[in-house]
């Protein structure tokens, strides 16, 4: 007997919001007759129909429809006031609204979920690496309940959430998250999929295959050895083109990577599948057992994360393992990865669900009707063929960055799709964006003068760290040590470095990053220039994943040691031009922090960082102050 699933599956979740456009998502498990609601501060109501032009609907599957409403207003929305928001839906048992539908979403005294748009980013959460199985609390956790504490108190209200990367671990699944994904993939009736060049034949031979569950390595395809003797010489006969460590149950369907999604975001689903360790065989039991204490204790949170995503707008850009470990990492990989149909058709699954449930929801302005039209096409009749045109499109799509027009402006980066590939030698990584899309993002920086740009990896990092990747990468083995960082490419460091160095650069200039598992915070300023701008770099991460804990104080002390304010090997970098000055957290007895949480900037008029801090996962809060500051400038 086929099971009755609520409405409502995943979401809703606020895309974007400005005073002339706001976007939400949601998943439902049937097509819907209904409409939006805003519930303005004066009392009044205005209803926009789910239906064009207001709301864009895809079926993904027999029991599943991505919804995404895009309203944009003549007369702009309030700033600063609270005002709500519903989903009235109509069925056979008459009108139903979110009260209803997901009674969870609302906090204490709420009928409705509500909302404050704020122009001025005064308050920002950011964060990224959410891996579901990490043996941490979860750190999107901490962004519920700093919204709870506001409720009486609208000024209180985070502006926005900024997601900067690594918001699904495709590449990196654990096996009780697997067995549920493909109980999500029956449950919805998710299309399948014909695969070309691997030893399967279709997702449903996947699903099948004794190597289904943590031995995918086995399936997934490899790269030839690279051509030059170095490489050769310190590098094996093949090497894989997906390097993840957890590649064991790497993602591969689109099905499957959809269900990560509604599983991640949403407890809805949790509720209609059973995780079993018979599910798998016994060298792996031990393993997965282990894992399903870790996600249960995921699951308990995921309330929470859907409440907070549906009161404030939540902002995203990918980063490698939203698609897969060291995606377009050196044009060698690139080469192997592409040239592969089945490798292809994995990343552009990946990248297919980044769009479905991230991209799209950013800027819907940047999909013109064309574009549109191909999503449409594939998913009314999805087929082979037009699966690996849409992927076509998708890898040539080169606008997935974007922009907000707050105060400060916000500038998110691409620092993945167009890259800045090495000439000289296939292992050599590739500069995280080509002159190019620098050339754009200067464009977007001229004549503000406060902006907050969000970078997946830090573009100032620790010293230490890259020179230990320099020199792996010397030898061939970029892939080994993630040798993805700003300076490792000499074209996109020097043209970023100038960038800044250029007058009519923000004089306050605020860098979010994440990326690399722990937490820090550094005060820029260029050397031998009067009036130089001041630069932020404030990184954050992981939100539920964290750097090898015996490792990291060990780096930090090395890294103080070499690359000290006052060293000399400081003018070996190509950083020499800058000063650098770390900031020592209130909970550690060094730079680095490490722990899962979440990042909080609160932002003066000016766009000046004045507390800066990480709302750690086990409830801990770390702050980064100003050392130049005889006090904190604010306090909680």
């Amino acid at each position: 007997m086929e099971q009755v699933l609520p409405e409502l599956i995943a979401g809703p979740i606020v895309r974007r919001l400005m005073p002339e456009q706001m976007v939400l998502w949601f998943v439902s498990s049937r097509r819907l007759d209904g409409a939006l609601q805003l519930t303005l501060p004066d009392g009044s109501t205005q209803q926009y129909p789910l239906a064009s032009p207001h709301c864009d609907c895809l079926r993904i599957g027999e029991r599943a429809w991505v919804y995404l409403v895009d309203l944009h207003f003549e007369q702009p929305l309030p700033t600063n006031q609270r005002f709500g928001y519903d989903l009235i839906i109509n069925g056979e048992a008459g009108e139903k609204r979110l009260a209803e539908l997901q009674p969870d979403l609302l906090y204490d005294g709420e009928t409705e979920p509500t909302l404050v748009l704020k122009t001025q980013l005064d308050q920002i959460l950011h964060g990224s690496c959410r891996k579901p199985h990490y043996a941490s609390d979860d750190g999107l956790l901490q962004a519920d309940q700093l919204i709870s504490e506001s409720l009486q108190d609208d000024r209180k209200r985070p502006s926005l959430l900024l997601m900067s990367g690594d918001q699904v671990y495709a590449d990196d699944v654990a096996g009780p998250m697997l067995t549920a994904i493909h109980q999500v993939i029956r449950l919805l009736g998710l299309h399948g999929e014909q695969i070309k060049g691997a030893t399967i034949t279709d997702s449903d031979d996947l699903y099948a295959n004794t190597c289904c569950y943590y031995q995918r390595e086995q399936l997934l395809p490899h790269n030839k050895a690279n051509e030059t003797l170095r490489d050769k010489f310190f590098g094996g006969a093949r090497k894989p083109i997906f390097t993840a460590d957890g590649a064991h149950n790497h993602l591969i369907t689109f099905g499957e990577v959809i269900a990560m999604y509604l599983l991640v975001w949403s407890p809805v689903l949790w509720k209609y599948v059973r995780t079993s360790v018979k599910d798998v065989s016994e060298p792996h039991r031990d393993k997965y057992l282990e894992e399903q204490k870790q996600l249960a204790h995921f699951v308990d949170g995921l309330g929470g994360v859907q409440r907070a995503m549906a009161h404030m707008p939540v902002y995203m850009i990918f980063d490698d393992h939203d698609v897969t470990d060291d995606w377009n990492l050196t044009r060698g990989w690139e080469e192997a990865a592409y040239g592969n149909p089945f490798s292809r058709r994995i990343i552009g699954n990946a990248l297919i669900g980044y769009w479905l449930c991230q991209g799209w929801g950013n800027a819907p302005q940047h999909f013109p009707a064309e574009f549109m039209q191909q999503i449409h096409d594939y998913f009314d009749d999805p087929d082979c063929d037009s699966q690996d045109a849409l992927i076509d499109t998708l890898l040539h799509f080169e606008h997935w960055h974007y922009s907000l027009a707050t105060t400060p402006k916000l500038v998110v980066l691409d620092t993945r799709t167009r890259r800045w590939r090495s000439e000289s030698r296939l292992a050599k990584p590739s500069g995280l964006m080509d002159w190019e899309a620098l050339s754009d993002m200067q464009q977007e920086l001229i004549g503000e003068p406060a902006v907050v740009m969000v970078s997946p990896a830090p573009i100032f990092g620790v010293k230490l760290i890259e020179t230990i990747q320099r020199i792996f990468t010397y030898f061939g083995h970029a892939l080994m040590v993630d040798a993805e960082n700003w300076m490792a490419h000499p074209g996109s460091a020097n043209t970023l470095l100038n960038i800044f160095r250029h007058p009519k650069t923000p004089q306050n200039f605020v860098i979010l990053s994440g990326d690399v598992h722990y937490s820090f915070v550094y005060d820029v300023l260029i050397r031998f220039r009067k009036n130089s701008p001041n630069i932020w770099q404030i990184t954050c991460s992981g939100m539920k994943n964290e750097f090898p804990t015996s490792l990291l104080p060990k780096l930090d002390l090395l890294n103080r040691v070499m690359y000290g304010s006052r060293s000399p090997l400081n003018w070996f970098t190509k950083r020499r031009r800058m000063r650098i000055k770390a900031r020592r957290p209130t909970t550690d007895d060094h730079h680095l922090h490490n722990g899962s949480g979440l990042g909080l900037v609160k932002l003066n008029e000016e766009g000046v960082p004045v507390d800066i801090q990480v709302l750690g996962a086990n409830g801990l809060r770390t702050k980064f102050p100003d050392p130049k500051a005889e006090q904190p400038l604010v306090s909680d």
